[in-house]
């Protein structure tokens, strides 16, 4: 884990490319707006039917470069065996005190219906994220450092019927995002997958992107009601169209 401290947004992934498909783009977004970002990644995606840990850590590293994220930490907690414990619990403490994001991305932390819909290890992911942030900021925690509350956690990787409460325009920024979903080539350009991928997770921003009035979007869903001081701040501007 890197030293440096301040960063305005972490994201949490349970796998190697969890976090570019739920919030790669959004990432890119921060970096360009100047914002500093770092990624936590719980396990080595070793039962992933493509590639190797070795690879894998690469194509992270590749991933993140087109990103403009840093990489905080990768774990090796157990691909399809990840848990809500403790200690899991306080090494992830330890990286968000250390840090002192205001934002947490994590994926959405309860049960859908299927497989597909929200993988055990998403759902622990998120778990474990809510929970360590929660251990970040007591002062008697077990934990070097000063406390530190984070001020939002934002879920993504949604169920379906789970509606997202906001959507990031990601349009300007899709062909970079494409690119980081590419970098995962051993998952996403795997020939041995009949799966398009890249056109799954196409589709997926273009569904919230209607849903929201522009073209590519990654939605999220926060617990807790958002504070709004202009309520002027949640319309459109004038010049932007549905397309």
């Amino acid at each position: 884990m890197q030293n440096e401290s301040s960063y305005e947004v972490i994201s949490v992934g349970a796998h190697p490319d969890d976090i570019e498909v739920g919030t790669g783009g959004v990432l890119i977004d921060l970096a360009q707006r100047g914002y500093r970002t770092g990624i936590v990644i719980l396990t080595q995606g070793e039962m992933g039917t493509g590639g190797t840990i070795d690879i894998r850590a690469r194509e992270v590293r590749d991933a993140a470069a087109i990103l403009g994220t840093d990489i905080l930490a990768s774990f090796d907690w157990g691909d399809t065996r990840l848990e809500d414990t403790y200690q899991h619990r306080l090494d992830l403490a330890r990286i968000i005190r250390a840090a002192r994001p205001k934002i947490l991305l994590a994926p959405y932390p309860h049960v859908g219906h299927g497989r597909r819909q929200s993988h055990p290890d998403h759902v622990a992911s998120g778990i474990i994220a809510a929970n360590a942030t929660n251990l970040a900021a007591l002062k008697k925690a077990d934990l070097e450092g000063e406390p530190h509350r984070v001020e939002r956690i934002f879920n993504y990787f949604l169920p379906p019927r789970v509606t997202p409460n906001f959507i990031v325009d990601i349009t300007a920024h899709f062909d970079r995002w494409i690119q980081a979903l590419s970098a995962h080539k051993s998952q996403f350009l795997n020939p041995e997958k009949s799966r398009d991928y890249i056109e799954h997770l196409t589709a997926m921003a273009r569904s919230f992107g209607l849903q929201a009035g522009c073209k590519y979007g990654q939605g999220f869903c926060a617990v807790e009601p958002i504070l709004i001081g202009d309520i002027m701040t949640l319309t459109q501007p004038d010049d932007h169209q549905v397309l």
